[in-house]
């Protein structure tokens, strides 16, 4: 299976805190509305997938367990050709995301998945 989800090593650190304030996380690929397209960052289980939803990949950030990265098969299908890593910028980010209150807020960078990754 192709690989279509990575996180940066910023980004890893603080999926990393986080995780140690709520436990165990995933992300969700967010649609739109709102906060515009960002990855949502939620204690695992508290945002409810379902048959509208795909898991992309797990990201590996040096913690027990992987982190899950789902999204929507109606946004998937738009997205199906694009490599997604999570990275983390200052900013205020999404509310309803946990990283919100830390002052920085994380985001996707895409890639089609024929090219190669930027170094």
């Amino acid at each position: 299976m192709t690989e279509r989800v990575a996180v940066t090593g910023e980004a890893a650190e603080l999926i990393r805190r986080l995780t140690e304030i709520h436990g165990p996380v995933m992300f969700h690929q967010s649609g739109g509305c709102c906060d515009g397209s960002s990855p949502m960052c939620y204690p695992e289980g508290e945002f409810r997938t379902g048959d509208s939803d795909i898991r992309l990949g797990d990201l590996d950030v040096g913690l027990d367990r992987p982190v899950p990265v789902w999204m929507s098969k109606s946004q998937y299908e738009v997205w199906s050709h694009t490599h997604l890593t999570i990275d983390v910028v200052k900013g205020r980010g999404a509310g309803f995301s946990l990283e919100a209150p830390e002052g920085v807020r994380f985001l996707i960078r895409s890639r089609l998945m024929n090219d190669r990754p930027t170094p």
